[in-house]
């Protein structure tokens, strides 16, 4: 199924345009602003199928509100975060073996955009949240992902806790992050089927995602911080896990 999301910010709307630019089906531009790179994209929209509307700043702001829309609001018609009975298949069909993000109830939207945008750099196959207490495809999450929101598998499912026990079924190591976790990131083999499961701003993971985890692994600090920032710590983690994959894929000598 799929939804209109409005999305601002000039590098977003650059980023879908260059994604799928048959996806915008209307844009909105501040008339008054004439820097060069908005005169960039009114040129490179007039060779686009879609309406473009100058209006006055007020609408962008109306439409976008307490949002740096930066003069420029597109209306995209994308794939809404799909479920369950889609993750499976999505699964059945990879090639490989798979590299999952899971999001345990992370709320900000930034934190999600930025996940998003390193899942897409790592190659992760899919990322899962649940469907409540979590952040949705926001036009916030849209500007961080900076194109990634696109790109990437994003699957909200109903009952975590349950999605879990259906990727350990297929073979998939799930690996949380905590604090007290008795394997470093470095020692642990992310090199097969595997999930890495990220706790909430603030809160970690929830006892019953814990429980569901086959094992518990660390970020090594040498600071004085006790944690990281949720989309810190997942741009750690996932490029360790593309280090040891590519690593493997090295021929010998």
């Amino acid at each position: 199924m799929s939804r209109i999301t409005l999305i601002g910010g000039l590098h977003s709307v650059q980023s879908a345009l260059r994604y799928d630019a048959t996806r915008v089906t209307e844009v909105w531009l501040d008339r008054r602003r004439r820097d060069a790179r908005l005169q960039k994209l009114r040129r490179h929209l007039a060779g686009f199928d879609c309406v473009v509307h100058e209006v006055d700043a007020r609408v962008l702001d109306n439409k976008l509100p307490d949002f740096n829309h930066q003069g420029v609001i597109v209306a995209w018609q994308g794939q809404s975060p799909r479920g369950d009975a889609e993750l499976s298949d999505h699964l059945d069909g990879l090639a490989g073996p798979p590299l999952l993000l899971v999001l345990d109830q992370v709320q900000d939207p930034h934190n999600l955009g930025a996940c998003l945008r390193t899942a897409d750099a790592a190659g992760v196959d899919a990322v899962i949240t649940p469907r409540d207490r979590a952040a949705g495809l926001t036009p916030v999450v849209h500007r961080v992902a900076a194109g990634a929101a696109e790109t990437v598998p994003l699957f909200q499912v109903t009952n975590l806790a349950r999605c879990l026990r259906d990727l350990r079924d297929r073979g998939i190591w799930l690996f949380g992050l905590a604090e007290e976790g008795a394997t470093m990131l470095h020692g642990a083999d992310l090199t097969g089927a595997v999930a890495a499961v990220m706790g909430a701003e603030g809160k970690g993971l929830r006892r019953l995602t814990r429980e569901h985890c086959d094992t518990l692994i660390a970020i090594p600090m040498a600071g004085r911080v006790e944690s990281l920032n949720v989309s810190v710590a997942t741009g750690i983690v996932l490029f360790e896990a593309l280090r040891q994959r590519q690593a493997l894929m090295q021929p010998p000598g």
